[in-house]
């Protein structure tokens, strides 16, 4: 039994979600307490029940502590069964947190599986669908792992709604880590504005003013297609393709909060990442600690990735990995003054 303090590092629900994963693909039990501790609402909030129950189907795990607000878990897992899955957050909580807690396991599986979730597809503080489909799929493809997502319905925060259909294939056999030390050559870059059932000023305006930050012209700037029965929403996002790697920046609109602040908060996101010569963005490191070290765990060996930056979120997501897999990270600052680092993962 893995014994996992929920409230230390960043102390938020990626603890729990990576717990979750590294539990199904490895067969080891854990007992998570204290979880989110510090946050204003702590313990399981419904997007982390979300997480367990659907973790728990995919394994037939024995459960202990899967309650709205609990604050102590204990997963016991059963082998992972590929087949048809459907889970709903229910609310306009994350439902690509739970795609991404289940899609370790489900690539670790023997067949094929296909899993439709609702909820929130386009979330402050979570990863929205594109970011999925473009910056996260692709690296697991080159691990490997391959996926189709489609997105059936966007669904934006407080009404949810959003729906989201994955394919993953078995990749178990197929896994190949690989150095991502440099994003390449740009090919592309663009911005989009999905803002449904809110005025078409809103989204002019913010993507006319990212376009005077960051010095883009008018075809790099698009009205993305929505329906009105998806919002009201409002998510600006833009889009970096680079040779080894694809960056997707996103904010949110909200109320009190003007659309030349959404198309800033863009704008600075790119301008860091742009100063910057590694490959990751802070965002993109968090999510591929994980796979990658699946990877040096069935395949043994080293690799390593560069990143503009290590949040708290990476580093606890370090720790927790290295609970469950003989993988061990480090991290060393390089480039202009040490602002961006080279993370090197070794499989013990």
């Amino acid at each position: 039994m893995i014994e996992i303090d929920g409230s230390t590092g960043e102390g938020g629900g990626q603890i729990l979600r990576t717990s979750l994963a590294l539990s199904m693909c490895t067969g080891q039990p854990f007992a998570l307490t204290r979880i989110r501790a510090g946050r204003p609402k702590p313990g399981l909030m419904r997007q982390h029940l979300t997480c367990v129950n659907a973790a728990a189907a995919v394994c037939g795990a024995q459960v202990l502590g899967a309650e709205l607000s609990s604050q102590t878990l204990h997963f016991t897992p059963g082998p992972v069964r590929a087949g048809d899955y459907a889970f709903n957050v229910g609310t306009a909580g994350s439902c690509t947190l739970v795609l991404q807690t289940v899609w370790p396991a489900l690539m670790m599986a023997e067949a094929p599986s296909r899993v439709k979730l609702g909820g929130g597809t386009h979330n402050p503080m979570a990863p929205p669908f594109h970011f999925l489909d473009r910056s996260y799929a692709p690296l697991l493809r080159r691990l490997g792992a391959e996926a189709e997502l489609v997105l059936r319905r966007m669904g934006f925060y407080p009404a949810g709604g959003g729906e989201i259909e994955a394919v993953l294939w078995p990749a178990r056999d197929l896994l190949q880590p690989f150095d991502l030390n440099e994003r390449g050559a740009l090919r592309e870059a663009h911005a989009e504005c999905f803002a449904p059932a809110l005025p078409r000023s809103v989204a002019r305006r913010e993507l006319q003013q990212l376009g005077a930050g960051l010095g883009w012209h008018e075809a790099q700037l698009r009205e993305a297609a929505t329906r009105q029965n998806e919002g009201p929403g409002n998510a600006l996002l833009a889009t970096l393709v680079h040779e080894h790697v694809t960056e997707v920046f996103t904010a949110f609109g909200e109320k009190g909060v003007s659309a030349e602040q959404v198309a800033q908060a863009v704008v600075g996101e790119v301008r860091a990442y742009q100063a910057s010569e590694a490959a990751l963005g802070p965002h993109l490191t968090d999510q591929w600690a994980l796979p990658l070290a699946l990877a040096l765990w069935q395949r043994g060996g080293k690799a390593s990735f560069t990143c503009t930056e290590l949040t708290p979120h990476a580093r606890t997501n370090f720790e927790v990995i290295e609970r469950f897999l003989p993988v061990r990270f480090s991290a060393t600052p390089f480039g202009h003054e040490g602002s961006a680092w080279q993370v090197r993962a070794l499989a013990l």
